[in-house]
């Protein structure tokens, strides 16, 4: 009898010990179907961008040419550059508003933020909502790449199937990673490159599992994309050659040069951004169309800036413009990118990247050839190092940059002057900013990467879920015999104390009362108030993490009270038992039948361990109830 996947599901669910013994078999099965899947979807998406590349423009690519009219309505002129975008953002913005808002922006913050928040989990219907909206925004002129959106596409895909199998939350992050990896080798025509890109921003880890399985991926996506589109790089470039050793303090000052134009590139990203938001009062959906005004008007003065605009790129490569034309283009592209963004628009700003790396590489080595005419490499060389030096300082990811270059040149002289470039790039960066051009959006959310899996888990866990009933409070009048009176009676060791009004003061707690009572002779007189304290506060708008943290900081401590916003009020009381049962629950139980999965535990192999739902496992039983 045939085993449907949701057999397959419902199996693995009901016994989690099937998957742990296939899990390598499992995993590289399932990476050579997302990269079969995200290859097809790149071709898919390659070719949704060149047919409304099409439809808008009338043309192949509308960044090369000049103004030229469309001849699908030649009665406007160039003028149609002013249109298109508004008619763009009329389609893509609402369907971005309407069914995946997540696929607004450059996309690969969101899947790092699914990573970090969310143990990779994405909705299936992300894929479909950014395919349509990128190549819709990318063929109306937004000056976007198509590399972010294939990222999430591909990730999308991954977490999909991951979660339609049930695969352990552990493992489907490196399925969201594989699908990745595949999107930027069947785009980029670079395996190596996505798998290190996959690892190094999406995972930011590295194991030997992930390392294997993303393999799969990215080799399988790559074989699909170069059926469709051929086995050579995307772009022309051209051949690269040192004239001697002394050049490399130029690359170390181009190293410097592409950190701070990362950087720069970064900064006015957001500010644009912050500047689109504080500016807008009206609907989002609309927002993508009336922006396109602005944008139009770009396109306007400067048309290469339609598209992803990597013919303008090759030709940077190979020289082809003067150094003010090369300042130009590098500010063009910096307002243009982040003025999609801050629409509302949808596209990666990786190619955007690399197209201002061309362009202030190429600029550099212009200036040194005036300097310095005859003595050292040709422009293309600089222009080609800056490529993947500017990227390293923006998304400081040295590893990704320089195989990413070196892949698509083929050239391995490249690769001391690119290293050097690079680690300079990345080490200026660093000393600027705190953040990268991905992960600024998620610090500005609140969400830290840097932390781990268990803290950002214990996080997203209010505090109101461990919180109990409070004890009684006690009056801050009350006397300590009658204190201490109600305190031998109660199962509490501690009471919240309060005022007249019902406002916190503090808690007063057993020992403090005995010892009071041992140490003066007149305390049975002394108020309730004069003994309180005031532990940590909590409120419940703050997390378990905090909670847990407050109450280790006293290991003693017979719980906390968790006060309302105001911290006026007494809400509820937390323990190191309520935080325990609220981070791993026990199983619920229905008619004596456990309704959720527990792992079997071998007795002989954890000698005494205790095995929790979620893989997570403690030392012994006596410690974890402690």
């Amino acid at each position: 009898m045939p085993v449907t996947s949701r057999g397959i599901s419902t199996r693995w669910a009901a016994r989690p010990e099937i998957y742990q013994h296939r899990a390598g078999a499992v995993l590289a099965a399932l990476a050579v179907v997302i990269g079969a899947g995200v290859g097809l979807g790149a071709v898919a998406f390659r070719g949704l961008i060149n047919l409304f590349t099409e439809v808008f423009c009338g043309r192949a690519d509308c960044s090369v040419g000049g103004r030229l009219p469309n001849p699908h309505i030649p009665d406007l002129g160039f003028w149609f550059l002013l249109a298109v975008p508004v008619i763009g953002g009329l389609v893509y913005g609402p369907l971005i508003h309407r069914f995946a808002r997540e696929a607004r922006g450059h996309g690969v913050p969101e899947v790092m933020s699914a990573v970090a928040e969310r143990d990779g989990r994405i909705s299936p219907r992300v894929s479909a909502v950014k395919s349509l909206a990128s190549a819709l925004c990318i063929g109306a002129g937004g000056s976007v790449g198509r590399e972010g959106p294939i990222v999430q596409i591909g990730a999308s895909l991954g977490s999909a199937l991951g979660q339609l199998l049930r695969v352990p939350g552990r493992r489907l992050p490196i399925l969201v990673a594989c699908g990745a990896a595949g999107g930027i080798a069947a785009t980029f025509n670079a395996p190596v490159a996505g798998v290190l890109f996959a690892l190094e921003v999406i995972l930011r880890t590295f194991t030997a599992e992930a390392f294997g399985v993303v393999v799969l991926a990215a080799v399988t996506a790559s074989v699909i994309g170069r059926a469709a589109f051929g086995d050579t790089p995307f772009l022309s470039l051209p051949t690269f050659a040192l004239h001697s050793q002394g050049e490399y303090p130029l690359f170390i000052l181009l190293g410097v040069v592409a950190g701070l134009t990362g950087v720069l590139f970064t900064r006015l990203l957001y500010l644009i951004e912050d500047l689109c938001d504080w500016a807008w009062r009206g609907p989002e959906w609309l927002r993508p169309a009336v922006g396109g005004l602005l944008l139009g008007t770009v396109l306007l003065a400067l048309p290469q800036m339609y598209g992803v605009g990597y013919p303008v790129l090759e030709h940077t490569v190979h020289g082809g413009y003067a150094l003010w034309f090369l300042l130009v283009l590098i500010g063009g592209k910096i307002v243009a990118t982040s003025l999609t963004i801050g629409i509302g628009g949808s596209g990666g700003v990786f190619a955007p990247s690399l197209f201002i790396g061309a362009s202030t590489g190429a600029a550099f080595g212009t200036l040194a050839h005036h300097i310095a005419p005859g003595t050292i490499a040709p422009v293309g060389a600089y222009a080609l190092v800056g490529m993947g030096a500017v990227f390293a300082g923006a998304a400081r990811a040295p590893i990704t940059a320089v195989l990413i270059l070196f892949e698509l040149t083929g050239e391995y002289t490249i690769i001391l002057p690119l290293m050097t470039a690079v680690v300079v790039a990345t080490l200026t960066s660093r000393l600027l900013s705190t953040d990268t051009i991905y992960t600024l959006k998620l610090t500005r959310r609140g969400v830290d990467l840097d932390a781990s899996h268990d803290l950002r888990r214990l996080r997203a866990i209010p505090a109101t879920a461990a919180m109990r009933s409070p004890p009684p409070p006690v009056p801050a009048g009350a006397l300590l015999s009658e204190v201490a009176a109600l305190l031998a009676g109660s199962p509490f060791p501690a009471r919240p104390v309060t005022d007249g009004h019902g406002h916190y003061q503090g808690i007063i707690t057993t020992p403090a009362v005995t010892h009071a009572l041992e140490t003066d002779a007149r305390a049975e007189q002394r108020a309730a108030g004069d003994l309180a304290v005031r532990p940590p506060a909590l409120t419940v708008d703050d997390s378990v993490a905090t909670a847990l943290h407050a109450l280790t900081d006293d290991p003693g401590a017979p719980g906390l009270p968790v006060l309302t916003s105001d911290g006026h009020t007494v809400a509820g009381w937390v323990t190191h038992q309520s935080v325990l049962a609220a981070v791993y629950p026990p199983p619920a139980e229905t008619g004596g039948t456990r309704t959720e999965p527990v792992q079997r535990v071998d007795e002989h192999r954890l000698q005494g361990q205790v095995t929790f739902p979620g893989e997570i496992t403690h030392r012994t039983r006596s410690r974890t109830l402690a």
